[in-house]
């Protein structure tokens, strides 16, 4: 199967590794990209040199393109009221597992939109692919990032984003519908049409001059055949690659996915501060309820994390963060390489 994109990426098959932070790792990029498709690396939560060890390290590990993903959101505005009362609220939940809550929160993660350090090293490292969620970074980053020959992607959700995409310059829209895991891609959080998958991929392809690519909900090689007839050059899928033993998912998070909770996602904002679907546990059952108004993200995250944290000192995997999509029944564990060339062998 030839086409542009293909072409673009220089890869063989339409089949792209969504960039999990969490639960990619160099081991999965690298085993996606040497069976043909575009394995991804996550760097949204790493600094500077977490993030180039990770790139190094994919590198080693394989000669073929692999996609490094940016988050290029607005950066959080603190806000100490909004904060302590949202660690208020958290506090008896700390309570159940012995544990006191913070006393405050940190921006755990800083967007690429204001760290200049990464925008250095990527041009020092040079990968095939860089691409972006939750927004775009200033036309000066896109600008040189392009003269240096690295391939852009942008996750969009609507069509107002992916105008906003082509007229930056990027080279391929990942068309985010609402059925994917993780979070969601849109750029402002208060502006989410919460467009699936179908819908989207046709107005983006019929509207769009750009390459789409496909997301959410796609599972096996006839959902990557639909969306391809529908007009998709290549289909991303994350929830798919969980089960590989070459992502970072712990043991909890794979069961919870082989179970009958597979079968009921949702999207929520009370996790991070921003949308994100995952299989349902207390995050959603016990802090939708009566919330306050969320920190913004990553300030929200850092409160979650140190909830799980609590609660898994006391093997308790009930506030543990377990994204998925809805196609997650459809989940299939083997090799990384082996669910590729399945993928492939499933698409005609």
């Amino acid at each position: 199967m030839s086409n542009p994109l293909l072409s673009l990426l220089n890869i063989e098959l339409p089949i792209i590794q969504s960039p999990m932070v969490g639960v990619s790792t160099p081991r999965l990029a690298a085993a996606v990209s040497n069976a043909g498709g575009l394995g991804s690396i996550g760097i949204g939560a790493s600094n500077v040199e977490q993030a180039r060890a990770m790139l190094r390290e994919t590198a080693a590990l394989t000669n073929k393109p692999f996609n490094v993903n940016l988050f290029c959101h607005a950066p959080a505005i603190h806000d100490a009221a909004r904060e302590a009362q949202w660690l208020a609220f958290l506090a008896p939940f700390f309570a159940e597992f012995e544990a006191a809550a913070p006393t405050a929160l940190r921006e755990i993660y800083t967007s690429f939109v204001e760290d200049a350090g990464m925008l250095q090293m990527l041009l020092e490292e040079k990968p095939a692919v860089v691409s972006f969620h939750f927004g775009l970074p200033a036309q000066p980053a896109i600008d040189a990032l392009k003269d240096a020959g690295i391939v852009l992607l942008c996750s969009v959700t609507s069509l107002a984003e992916a105008q906003s995409a082509e007229r930056a310059g990027v080279h391929a829209l990942v068309a985010q519908g609402y059925e994917a895991g993780g979070h969601r891609g849109v750029f402002d959080p208060q502006q989410d049409s919460e467009m699936g998958t179908f819908a989207l991929v046709r107005v983006l392809t019929e509207t769009c001059r750009l390459p789409v690519i496909a997301a959410g909900g796609i599972m096996d090689g006839a959902g990557i055949r639909a969306v391809m007839q529908l007009g998709a050059s290549a289909a991303q899928l994350g929830t798919a690659f969980i089960l590989c033993p070459e992502s970072s998912a712990n043991a909890a998070y794979r069961e919870a996915l082989k179970g009958p909770r597979a079968h009921l996602t949702r999207v929520t904002s009370v996790i991070s501060g921003r949308p994100a679907r995952g299989m349902v546990n207390r995050n959603f059952t016990s802090l939708e309820a009566n919330a306050p108004a969320l920190p913004d993200y990553p300030i929200a995250y850092d409160a979650n994390k140190a909830l799980n944290a609590a609660a898994a000192a006391k093997a308790n995997s009930e506030f543990a963060v377990q994204w998925a999509g809805q196609g997650a029944p459809l989940v299939r564990e083997m090799p990384a390489a082996a669910l590729v060339n399945l993928l492939a062998a499933e698409m005609y």
